[in-house]
């Protein structure tokens, strides 16, 4: 009987599956864990291939797993689901995973260190705020238009919301003005935890090299540049920039057969903070083009010329991410493209 090669960690919160074969597949662990025991059990293993789906704590178990010697590789759960036989459950899925690990052509994820998660932190911790800053200005407007108050969307005109229940003067029915108080008090602090929040990502943004380079881009700012330096993995993952833009999920979904090419819609696949934020960046480059064309590249110009302007924002955000890609693979900074005529 040969020794495990290969084995595949079904990861969960309490009890996790194991299932580990050799080089030829053949079956040579299956067995449950209790999370204490995780590091215990791979200790007194050979080294070898360990891989799991990449999940909320997958990226903490591989560094954990790989201190112990072992190769640790993560697989996204869309290319883990078709090695899943009939039945779904967590024996199956750690076999899956094994069988997963073991082919030639498998993808896997780049894992990330605790610092890189921790970088993190503050965009996703923004995102959230942001949501819940949304939800409170659209809940805020809605109640005052129940009572003749119309206001502008936007972030920008939230100040008339707040002054307009602060005003003792306004109209609005007493039993209704304390509760709407307190959205706007809730308001006003998240507007506060949001500036500061933007102060310590641009002081990020200065300190950190690559991140100024990348904001010589149009439309990339402080929390798009540090968002790309710590959510996106290392520029040598990717061959060339097409294939980043691909990650993000800015190019065309394929529908192609028969030899001939069909296109359809943006895949959306990969990370969605980074898609976002790009595509938020692209939008304010177009809104400046359009409205003043002669200051916009040829490129640029022309698509609008002809083009429907939310086509032309994902195409730039596709463009700016193959940019970004190049500036982080081979350093430098941006060179603006001649000015159409």
């Amino acid at each position: 009987m040969g020794e495990v090669s290969t084995i595949g960690i079904d990861l969960a919160k309490s009890v996790f599956q194991v299932h580990g074969a050799d080089t030829s597949g053949a079956v040579m662990i299956r067995k449950k864990l209790r999370r204490d025991d995780v590091l215990a059990f791979f200790s007194t293993l050979p080294p070898c291939t360990v891989a799991m789906e990449a999940c909320a704590s997958a990226h903490y178990w591989a560094r954990e797993i790989a201190a112990l010697g072992h190769d640790t590789k993560l697989i996204p759960p869309a290319y883990v689901k078709p090695f899943v036989k009939r039945q779904k459950n967590d024996m199956a899925d750690a076999e899956a995973i094994c069988e997963a690990a073991q082919r030639p052509t498998m993808r896997f994820v780049q894992g990330k260190s605790a610092e890189a998660q921790a970088s993190a932190v503050v965009f996703r911790t923004r995102d959230l705020l942001v949501r819940q800053r949304t939800q409170l200005i659209n809940a805020l407007r809605g109640h005052l238009t129940e009572f003749g108050y119309i206001v502008r969307q936007g972030v920008g005109h939230v100040g008339k919301l707040i002054d307009i229940v602060g005003d003792s003067a306004s109209d609005i029915p007493a039993q209704a003005r304390p509760i709407l108080v307190v959205i706007a008090q809730g308001l006003k602090a998240l507007q506060t935890q949001i500036a500061l929040l933007d102060r310590e990502i641009a002081s990020r943004a200065k300190a950190d090299p690559v991140a100024k380079r990348l904001m010589t881009i149009p439309g990339v700012g402080p929390v798009i540049a540090t968002a790309l330096v710590a959510l996106a993995p290392a520029a040598s993952t990717f061959r060339r920039g097409r294939d980043f833009a691909a990650w993000l999920g800015l190019v065309p979904r394929q529908h192609s057969s028969g030899g001939k090419e069909r296109l359809g819609r943006t895949t959306k696949m990969g990370e969605r903070s980074l898609r976002r934020l790009l595509i938020i960046g692209a939008s304010s480059v177009t809104k400046v083009a359009a409205r003043s064309p002669d200051k916009a590249g040829a490129w640029l110009a022309g698509m609008l010329a002809r083009k429907p302007r939310m086509l032309i924002t994902v195409a730039l955000a596709n463009k700016m991410a193959r940019t970004v890609w190049a500036l982080m693979a081979h350093g430098g900074s941006y060179r603006a493209p001649a000015v159409a005529v």
